[in-house]
């Protein structure tokens, strides 16, 4: 069972934008030196703030780290930056939906519930800009998927004591809409399908899960993190076939 204190970890795993090829530490490098010469860049913020978070993706969430916790909040503080400067950007909104969730890795409950909050603002935010933001609709329905695995207990007291007000708002339908979209828009992103797959498995819809798994099998990697998603796919598959063989 899901619970709050690892609610915020879970919302902000989406596809980043450097390709698998790229040394995020030379990217970061890149802009941080373009930042040195115009530290009013817009790119150059949200782009630094993405290096940052593939840094930080390499420490898994799991494992206590100090310094990777200090690089995600670098990370929210380029972000919010580049928000300040362009308030009608997408792309800072959704890095900002990101880096948000990263940074609340080391708080307590209750900051962690409103930095989920804060996510779907973003992730809303960036979607009204662009809409045809298929990160954006992903962290969204990421979003819905998350409440909805928490308990109705834990969706209650997130809601009622700590804040989490649009809590109430999540739902199965929202999450698979959101995640359907992303797909739609970026059909060759691995962790669109992969999470989408995911949801369908929550909602005991194997045979709309395998195809997106099959899907998932077929591409090529393109983000540094998508062979870890092909191993997620794969081992996802083998339960899907467990719970529904196929015909």
């Amino acid at each position: 069972m899901r619970t709050l204190a690892t609610l915020t970890a879970a919302l902000i795993l989406v596809p980043g934008w450097a390709s698998a090829q790229s040394d995020p530490r030379a990217v970061l490098a890149h802009y941080q030196a373009a930042l040195a010469a115009d530290a009013g860049s817009y790119d150059a913020n949200w782009r630094a703030a993405g290096a940052l978070i593939d840094i930080g993706k390499q420490t898994p969430d799991r494992v206590p780290s100090g310094a990777r916790d200090s690089v995600y909040a670098q990370a929210e503080a380029y972000a919010r930056q580049a928000v300040a400067l362009n308030p009608d950007g997408a792309a800072g909104h959704f890095m900002l939906a990101q880096a948000i969730g990263r940074a609340s890795l080391s708080k307590g409950t209750r900051e962690r519930i409103r930095s989920a909050e804060e996510i779907r603002r973003e992730a809303l935010r960036a979607i009204a800009l662009d809409p045809t933001h298929a990160g954006a609709y992903h962290v969204l329905g990421r979003w819905h998927a998350q409440i909805m695995r928490l308990s109705a207990f834990q969706r209650f007291f997130a809601r009622r004591l700590l804040g989490g007000g649009s809590f109430g708002e999540a739902s199965w339908e929202q999450a698979i809409a959101n995640l359907e979209r992303a797909v739609a828009l970026s059909p060759t992103t691995i962790q669109h399908r992969l999470e989408l797959a995911q949801v369908f498995v929550d909602c005991q819809r194997y045979g709309e899960a395998r195809p997106q798994l099959d899907a998932v099998a077929s591409l090529p990697i393109a983000d540094a993190m998508d062979a870890s998603y092909k191993e997620r796919a794969a081992d996802l598959r083998k339960t899907v076939d467990a719970k529904a063989p196929p015909r």
